[in-house]
């Protein structure tokens, strides 16, 4: 008699743990190419996981956003050692989500833990290269220092499961931000083992929160939740979303692009180098005046 395959039903990451959706439905995800094969089911997160998933992210944001930036790049750099660990995992997965071979995969998977630790060196570095003292005319000393702007909501890139995926991640919590992340609709499995990744390592809960199920229905929650401080639109090509733009303006929340215009919107070609541009939208300066001593 031949064996029946166990299919593996993926839950949703919120708050370091891995709870069921609230709607209790799921989705079929499969291959990418022209036989595709079924590889999982995913939870189909609702409104209700998206609210979930922002009061877990605004719970972690103080301990976080407060730790020493020499311990957050230590925290960081341990996700890139597992990352490492599982390497052989994400390239399977990569090469199925994105019907690519399995050398174009190392590839994709190579460089995305190399971003992953590229960004973990950047937590002690970023005020020192964005800080300054201001010249005044006064007997006063005048710090500008960055802070993170607080919890940033992201709309993955559809098409680099992996890759993209870490590159909207990574910048953001670099500072101290934490995330809700909407991932990929078709190609949900590398986001939702970065989500396993990250509960074993040593990223407090609700650093990271992790969403999957259809873009289209969860984006306009995320971009209109007044709980949500920015909002990163890199996988929302697809979508009319100039209406997210509408929605976040409505809260008043920073807005990262797609790049182009409307239909000619496209997300970004994620095998250039890391954005240094995607750390420094998602902060605000903090300025200081202190008297100098006589």
């Amino acid at each position: 008699m031949a064996r029946l395959e166990v299919r593996k039903t993926y839950k949703l990451y919120i708050g370091g743990k891995f709870p069921r959706s609230e709607s209790g439905r799921s989705y079929e995800v499969v291959s990418s190419g022209r036989s595709p094969k079924f590889l999982a089911n995913a939870a189909h997160g609702s409104r209700k996981d998206i609210r979930d998933a922002v009061v877990a992210a605004r719970g972690a944001f103080k301990g976080w956003s407060g730790a020493t930036a020499y311990n957050r790049g230590q925290v960081l750099y341990r996700v890139g050692e597992i990352l490492e660990g599982r390497r052989e995992q994400f390239i399977a997965e990569v090469s199925a989500s994105e019907g690519v071979t399995k050398l174009q995969a190392t590839k994709i998977v190579d460089a995305a833990i190399d971003r992953w630790v590229w960004y973990a060196g950047w937590p002690d570095k970023l005020p020192q290269v964005l800080g300054n003292l201001n010249p005044v005319a006064g007997p006063y000393f005048d710090i500008s220092a960055p802070e993170p702007t607080g919890v940033v909501g992201i709309l993955a890139p559809q098409a680099s499961s992996l890759l993209g995926l870490v590159s909207v991640i990574a910048p953001a919590i670099v500072s101290g931000n934490t995330v809700v992340v909407v991932t990929s609709e078709e190609r949900p499995l590398p986001a939702i083992s970065l989500g396993e990744v990250l509960a074993t390592s040593d990223v407090p809960g609700g650093v990271v929160n992790i969403v999957t199920g259809r873009t289209a229905e969860l984006a306009p929650w995320l971009a209109s939740h007044a709980d949500v401080n920015a909002i990163d639109l890199a996988g929302a090509t697809e979508l009319a979303w100039g209406e997210l733009e509408a929605s976040a303006a409505d809260t008043v929340k920073r807005v990262v692009r797609p790049a182009g215009e409307g239909a000619e919107a496209v997300e970004p070609d994620w095998q250039d180098e890391p954005d240094l541009s995607r750390m420094t939208a998602f902060l605000e300066t903090k300025t200081v005046w202190h008297p100098k001593g006589m």
